[in-house]
């Protein structure tokens, strides 16, 4: 019985260093490939004597590289960044902008201001085939700290909705793998070497990693950033309906708020005016004074799956069609944008 005990522990130890020695070697093949974030964007603050002010964020993520050009990242990391630069392992910094970004699925499509010489890319795998229990591993710059890597396993997979309306879909792995402030954006490997999630949030009581983290997955992500060519607006919103849609007097059953919006993106060429005023309504923090969008060219927004189909559909065709118009509710005045 001790010679058995002897010889499993013997398997199990040389199993743990095979293990260790296939992750290290990945480690090498893949690493170059991920990237620092750093953005910084215009923020409205309430003091303690309910005064709003406008004060400069700083912001750190990770991505990674899919072409000589093109990261992804999450959408979090960059909501509405003034100024993105992404900085690789080698040191060198190169400016960027956002190509499109899905703020439920939180993912983002980077292009570099020039091309990156001599990249290290990485390709996505299919998150399909991946099972609970499978190991994974993470590599980013948490909390600043390097290119680091942390390694789990899947725990569970989070469906909440898949359906065809891009701006709902959402689809997450959950793992063990121990992530911090810093790793949102950056990739989850498998043994392979393949990008099958995008590193997304953490579920914590302490602030840190609890053992519960979720990465969006690559099958989702390719779908949505490869395969669709909605630009990005460059602002954040948020959806008013129902009693919020009569607080604010709208003269329509929903609208879109505008909170903030990102210096030369595609909103501020149009003139669309951002918020200016911290406000709670409820356990919610939001950025008043901003205009509402009531439609996008005829599409009257609404938040039925059908409207946001035909928003989606005309954002799609933006690029063959770059001219449209938007109706804003401004100061109770109804007025109409037109695209530059």
């Amino acid at each position: 019985m001790k010679k058995i005990i002897i010889l499993f522990l013997i398997c199990l130890y040389i199993t743990e260093e095979s293990n260790a020695q296939d992750l290290s070697d990945i480690y090498e093949r893949v690493s170059p490939a991920v990237v620092a974030i750093y953005t910084k964007e215009n923020n409205i603050v309430t003091s303690p004597n309910n005064v709003s002010q406008t004060v400069t964020n700083t912001g750190l993520g990770s991505g990674f590289m899919i072409s000589n050009q093109l990261v992804v990242t999450a959408a979090h990391v960059v909501r509405v960044p003034d100024t993105l630069v992404v900085q690789f392992a080698d040191g060198e910094t190169i400016p960027a902008k956002v190509i499109t970004a899905y703020e439920s699925a939180d993912i983002a499509l980077l292009k570099l201001s020039r091309q990156k010489m001599n990249v290290t890319t990485v390709r996505f795998g299919d998150s399909d085939r991946m099972k609970i229990g499978q190991r994974v591993f993470v590599i980013g710059v948490p909390l600043g700290l390097g290119f680091s890597l942390s390694s789990g396993y899947i725990s569970a997979f989070k469906k909440q909705f898949l359906g065809k309306n891009p701006f709902t879909n959402t689809e997450y792995i959950q793992t063990d793998a121990a992530i911090n402030q810093g790793n949102s954006g950056g990739p989850m490997f498998n043994l392979d070497g393949e990008v099958i999630g995008i590193v997304s949030h953490i579920t914590s009581k302490s602030g840190g990693s609890d053992g519960i983290g979720y990465a969006s997955t690559s099958n989702l992500a390719a779908k949505l950033l490869l395969n669709n060519k909605m630009p990005w607006f460059g602002a954040e919103l948020y959806s008013l309906s129902g009693n919020e849609a009569k607080l604010f007097n709208l003269p329509q059953d929903s609208g879109l708020l505008v909170q903030r919006i990102a210096s030369n993106s595609l909103f501020d060429k149009m003139g669309i005016k951002e918020g200016d005023v911290e406000v709670t309504i409820g356990l919610r923090k939001l950025i008043m004074g901003g205009d509402i969008i009531l439609a996008f060219n005829d599409i009257t927004y609404d938040v039925t799956d059908y409207t946001l189909l035909k928003i989606a559909d005309f954002a799609n065709s933006l690029e063959k069609k770059p001219e449209f118009k938007m109706t804003v509710l401004r100061g109770g005045k109804i007025i109409t944008l037109q695209s530059k």
